[in-house]
């Protein structure tokens, strides 16, 4: 937990208290002592620090000032075939670190229906997972989640306008396809959408589809990795391109 992530609900007068595993971490990890300040943000929210102002068995209390930079929305978004919800735990806090956006989770043909009905698709679920990856990237902005079960009607019918400010649209597919550096050009400044489907990949007909709609087929090599492998992969990837040869203003 390299930042505390307050509720704005949770402060009343620049003072918050905390009874969950933020005070569990603050006296058990940090093993801070009243006075101290600490790293803090408010969710979507700007950045700041706290101090300490008491400290008890179950609680911490902390005056809070929050005047700092807000951090900018990730220039990721995320389209991911729905896995099996024990990688979908995971895939949620990982890319809460790397940063995205908006998290759309659709269904394929490879997708089993009975996914749907997991009970971590449930916002109470999944957003402490995203907090959780926030905390370890020391960022505010939660990622947007929506979950959506057709196919069709969403590349159809939502996507074309889900794509509207997303130049570089990519889909990772196994086959013949380059390599993700060899797919984007540099420097890499616009906003990304990338698709990443069910391992083994889309099947031809939702590959096709995704094309049709502007999307790059690209491959990660000749391994094929599992979805909660590929994910942060490919996210660090896009990250590290991003860092090269930026543009001569930045």
């Amino acid at each position: 937990m390299n930042i505390i992530l307050i509720d704005p609900a949770e402060v009343s007068n620049q003072r918050v208290t905390l009874r969950d595993r933020r005070s569990d971490h603050i006296r058990n990890v940090l093993g801070a002592a009243i006075g101290d300040t600490l790293r803090t943000g408010l969710i979507n929210g700007p950045m700041g620090s706290s101090t300490i102002i008491s400290i008890s068995a179950d609680a911490v209390e902390l005056a809070t000032s929050h005047h700092g930079p807000t951090p900018e929305q990730p220039a990721t978004d995320l389209i991911l075939a729905l896995p099996r919800p024990i990688m979908l735990k995971r895939i949620f806090s990982q890319a809460a670190t790397f940063g995205v956006r908006r998290i759309y989770l659709i269904n394929a043909s490879r997708v089993e229906k009975s996914f749907f009905s997991a009970s971590l698709l449930a916002e109470s679920s999944y957003y402490p997972l995203l907090l959780r990856g926030l905390e370890q990237a020391v960022d505010t902005m939660v990622p947007e989640v929506s979950i959506h079960q057709r196919f069709r009607p969403f590349v159809e019918d939502l996507l074309p306008r889900l794509i509207d400010d997303c130049p570089v649209r990519l889909a990772a597919h196994p086959g013949p396809f380059p390599l993700l550096p060899q797919t984007v050009a540099l420097p890499l400044t616009e906003r990304i959408i990338m698709a990443i489907g069910p391992e083994g990949g889309w099947v031809d007909f939702e590959i096709d589809m995704f094309r049709a709609a502007g999307f790059q087929p690209f491959t990660m090599g000749r391994r094929i990795l599992r979805v909660d492998s590929a994910v942060p992969a490919l996210l660090a990837q896009l990250n590290l391109l991003r860092q090269l040869n930026p543009p001569a203003s930045a």
